[in-house]
């Protein structure tokens, strides 16, 4: 039901990469979907967020998501919101205890954050718009506000599209290499001519490194090749299936 990383040893912490198994939607939502917004069951979604939750050992209404729309914004949470009054950012911030900070995704990278020693996690949604825009920047940066020191850090990242998988146009790497030249190894040649296969999940590894994180682990996993596993956007496009559910990560501070 979920993908599990050492580096969040600390008993403070708990968190999971949640996979698509262990819920009750059905079909093109089978089975662990927690997006309501994909068009599924809102029943069936709660009670997929009821079991996700409670295998963090926390109540449903105990997780928080953003409305995320692959930007930078992060908003710091004090205590839980109702699902209609969440705000338009993609990464999330607490010391308060019993609150998780849910991310929601179908192929982007999803990222947990945690310093133990304040303590402290946050997480965040890191497509390939965010991650260059710099929402990693942006999360680090309102964590050490909070308190956290960068050296102490631990990052997670999960489940998200693969090189095999992620196949992008000519124009894509651009942002990249105006970031970094040295950001090319992220690029490799694709079987159609003037396309680039690219690696978000050894980006994202690379840049928080570069930030100075003190440690990062990934879980590994192609969402997109990975049926049985992992929601996917890019499959449901490939298969012209039309909808998609979505993948729940998430990061808390025991109560």
């Amino acid at each position: 039901m979920r993908l599990q990383l050492d580096a969040f040893g600390a008993p403070d912490i708990r968190h999971g990469f949640f996979t698509r198994e262990g819920g009750v939607s059905e079909g093109l939502f089978a089975s662990l979907n927690c997006s309501i917004g994909s068009g599924d069951d809102p029943a069936k979604v709660d009670e997929n967020k009821r079991r996700a939750c409670a295998a963090l050992g926390l109540a449903a209404d105990r997780l928080v998501t953003g409305y995320q729309v692959h930007g930078r914004a992060v908003a710091l949470v004090e205590q839980p919101w109702r699902y209609e009054d969440r705000p338009r950012v993609d990464a999330l911030v607490t010391r308060a205890r019993g609150v998780a900070l849910g991310i929601l995704t179908a192929d982007c990278a999803p990222v947990l954050l945690a310093d133990a020693a304040v303590p402290l996690v946050a997480a965040a949604h890191a497509g390939w718009r965010g991650a260059v825009g710099g929402v990693l920047d942006e999360v680090l940066a309102a964590m050490e506000s909070a308190g956290a020191e960068r050296r102490r850090i631990v990052a997670g990242i999960g489940p998200s599209i693969g090189p095999r998988s992620y196949e992008v146009g000519p124009e894509f790497p651009a942002p990249f290499l105006a970031e970094d030249q040295a950001n090319t190894r992220f690029f490799a040649a694709a079987p159609r001519a003037g396309h680039f296969l690219f690696d978000l999940g050894a980006y994202a590894e690379a840049k928080l490194r570069r930030l100075g994180v003190g440690s990062v682990a990934r879980t590994g996993g192609d969402t997109c090749a990975e049926p049985d596993r992992f929601f996917s956007y890019r499959r449901c496009c490939l298969n012209g299936e039309g909808k998609f559910g979505h993948l729940l990560s998430a990061i808390a501070l025991a109560p």
